[in-house]
């Protein structure tokens, strides 16, 4: 039995059972209410503000907690709550589930690309009251469960704010990144809180080295010397402004506006026997995107409950160019294509949420309404004998998909006794999918959707959460418009046929404290998957993502926190993060089990950090591992992966004139990264037309980081 089978034949009734039994443990008893009382969650600006803790929080962190990090954020202070990792989310469908598990004064931030973790970067220390951890299902928020960061603020007038600037050079002969920094400011009065910021978040990127090509028989026929440099740069104005009025209506508004520019170019100095003229093919691509989005939300009493209303808006325009040109020594005509397409893509929101005490518990009933488009145009042009370029029809390559949805959702939430939450959730939603052009259709989709979630404090030192959830997956609309990648010579059709995947969710979090040693997360999870987009072949001929009836997901993640004074070693902190994970999808072309292509299998990331008594000095070691499955079309399979371990070494002064300067290397043990790929005749009768093995190395990166406040 091979190890994904035997891991699958352990995990899959393991986490099966141990939900149910969760589940089963939870006895129909009545108590007082955990949820995140009036002094956390009615807080804005420092109205409300308790010193008093949340008594029902699992743990309670105040910024002293924190010193010896010497934080200039709410970000920096929550990445280093023991045993928590922020989850960035991946997309959610609309707004109606949270994807993130921070909250800021008991509160969700109306936003996506400028969420609850953009805003935590913008709230100076001075700012912060207390981080709380609670559990996710005694909140009136659908899908939420497990540990819930809220980090409690409180404004003490003026303006404050923080500022980073981290340059960096590499070995590898890629430029400089000189414009990488962030300047953020926030204010405010008693009742109301602004956050304002400004940013480049860039990176400079680059790799070099050999690809042989094989044929067959697995004889050489052509040697590429390659080198390729990324070079990206998304310029952006965030903030958001918050107030609480005198009867306690409370106004959330927040917003950005982003420019990314993104620069590619790849050459390759090739020789071979089957070509035997020496020759030089570049790669070049090219984004230069615009794009925002804002939110806004007003919450007022209403009947004996509070009202929420919602509304957002992102739009982006992402005009792209990609074009390869192979050049002869001989004097040839140059051979090559160029793709050009100009996507406007955008999403529209309107939600309200009523929330009022029932049932002994709280109820919230919401309904929400959406608007998405992705609008293409696209050209592909290919030179001709004389080196020209000249249109190639592309089918598919221009349209407009648009989905208009509906969903309405009661979430309700109680206490079954003192240290067991109940939350559960029941909804449906309509969508309407269109798609214009020659095959262009309409069809609609009728979607059931729901929740059960229990947290339980099973003793002083152990919390359990479980959950069970039914999903509706949010399509990727690029997936249904034809597009090309030169760089691999790959070409994907329209595919009008998808419909959005649903699944089946199991998951549990075990959170363990181990004293003054620490702590220990252990997160669980199986997926049932009805319609997943995978590769498939297409009618008419060609390949494209499309839906296959079934597929499974599962596996575990944790983090760990382990503390070196219970050992009598003073000073020294050791963190990490882990997920190991399978996946199952029957293969559309030979019917057989295998990954999902390019899923994630296998991750750990550490650091381990060591402050000097009480002076200003600490040091630190980091590591990153990840695996990834094969990436499977009908007729190539290719692995991008890294040989083993990407790591680093920082070593960081405290006060410099009042900075925080961090000087870090990494890649110290030289990782390279490797790139495989067989392309088939006939993936079918295993025909093999060529292999590509590749291997480049990036060298070592220095980093100095600056940071401060004021």
């Amino acid at each position: 039995m091979n190890s994904t089978a035997s891991f699958a034949a352990i995990a899959r009734p393991l986490l099966l059972a141990s939900t149910a039994a969760l589940a089963a443990s939870a006895a129909p008893a009545f108590a007082q209410d955990n949820a995140i009382p009036a002094e956390a969650s009615d807080v804005a600006g420092g109205q409300g503000v308790s010193d008093t803790p949340n008594t029902d929080a699992r743990a309670i962190f105040t910024p002293e907690a924190f010193a010896r990090f010497a934080p200039r954020s709410a970000a920096d202070m929550a990445r280093q709550v023991p045993g928590f990792s922020i989850r960035e989310g991946d997309g959610a469908r609309g707004l109606g589930a949270a994807d993130t598990n921070v909250l800021i004064n008991g509160r969700r931030i109306s936003g996506k690309s400028n969420g609850p973790v953009e805003a935590l970067g913008r709230i100076p220390v001075e700012e912060v009251v207390r981080l709380e951890l609670v559990d996710g299902a005694s909140l009136d928020i659908g899908g939420l469960s497990g540990q819930v960061l809220n980090v409690v603020t409180a404004r003490s007038g003026g303006i404050s704010g923080t500022f980073r600037y981290a340059p960096q050079i590499r070995t590898s002969g890629t430029p400089p990144r000189l414009l990488e920094g962030r300047v953020s400011f926030a204010g405010g009065g008693k009742k109301d809180e602004w956050t304002l910021s400004f940013e480049n978040d860039s990176n400079r990127r680059g790799d070099e080295g050999p690809e042989l090509a094989f044929d067959s028989a697995g004889t050489l026929i052509d040697t590429r010397e390659e080198k390729a440099n990324f070079a990206t740069d998304a310029i952006g104005v965030s903030g958001s402004y918050s107030r609480i009025a005198n009867n306690g209506n409370v106004l959330n508004l927040t917003g950005a506006v982003n420019g990314f520019i993104f620069r590619e170019r790849e050459i390759s100095e090739r020789s071979g026997i089957i070509d035997p003229v020496d020759r030089t093919r570049t790669l070049r691509g090219s984004e230069d995107e615009f794009n925002f989005e804002v939110g806004a939300d007003y919450e007022f009493p209403v009947a004996g409950g509070r009202l929420k209303l919602i509304a957002y808006h992102r739009y982006e325009d992402s005009p792209t160019t990609s074009s390869v040109l192979t050049e002869f020594a001989d004097g040839s005509a140059p051979q090559g294509i160029l793709f050009t397409r100009d996507a406007d893509e955008g999403e529209t929101i309107a939600r309200g949420e009523f929330n009022f005490g029932a049932f002994g518990g709280d109820l919230v009933v919401a309904v929400e309404g959406v608007k998405n488009f992705l609008d293409i145009e696209a050209a592909l042009e290919e030179r001709d004998g004389e080196g020209i370029l000249q249109p190639v029809a592309l089918v598919g390559a221009n349209s407009r998909v648009e989905e208009d949805r509906a969903e309405a959702t009661v979430t309700y939430s109680r206490p079954l006794a003192d240290n067991l939450q109940l939350q559960t959730s029941l909804g449906a939603e309509y969508s309407r999918i269109s798609q214009d052009g020659p095959v262009g259709q309409t069809r609609t989709f009728y979607r059931p959707k729901g929740s059960v979630a229990l947290d339980w404090a099973a003793g002083d030192t152990v919390n359990l959460s479980g959950r069970i959830e039914r999903v509706v997956g949010q399509l990727n609309f690029f997936d249904f418009i034809a597009s090309v990648d030169l760089d691999e010579n790959n070409t994907n059709v329209s595919n009008i046929a998808l419909v959005p995947p649903q699944l089946w969710r199991f998951e549990m979090e075990a959170n363990l404290g181990l004293g003054a040693l620490g702590t220990l997360a252990l997160r669980p999870f199986y997926e049932d998957v009805s319609d997943i987009v995978d590769l498939i072949p297409i009618e008419g001929g060609g390949q494209a993502p499309g839906n296959i009836s079934s597929a499974s997901r599962y596996g575990f993640e944790g983090d760990v926190t382990l503390l070196s004074d219970a050992l009598g070693w003073k000073g020294t902190r050791f963190d990490a993060g882990f997920r190991l994970a399978t996946s199952s999808v029957r293969d559309p072309l030979l019917a057989f089990s295998r990954n999902l292509s390019r899923f994630e299998t296998e991750q750990i990331d550490f650091e381990i950090r060591h402050d000097f008594g009480s002076s200003n000095w600490a040091n630190g070691v980091t590591a990153f591992w990840n695996d990834t499955a094969e990436d499977v079309r009908l007729d190539q399979i290719a692995r991008r992966r890294e040989t083993f371990g990407f790591a680093g070494y920082y070593v960081e002064n405290k006060d410099v004139v009042g900075l925080v300067v961090r000087l870090a290397i990494n890649n110290i043990l030289d990782r390279t990264n490797k790139f495989d790929r067989t392309v088939f005749e006939d993936r079918a009768s295993g025909a093999v037309e060529f292999v590509e093995d590749r291997d480049r190395r990036f060298g070592q990166i220095f980093t100095l980081e600056i940071e401060g406040t004021f």
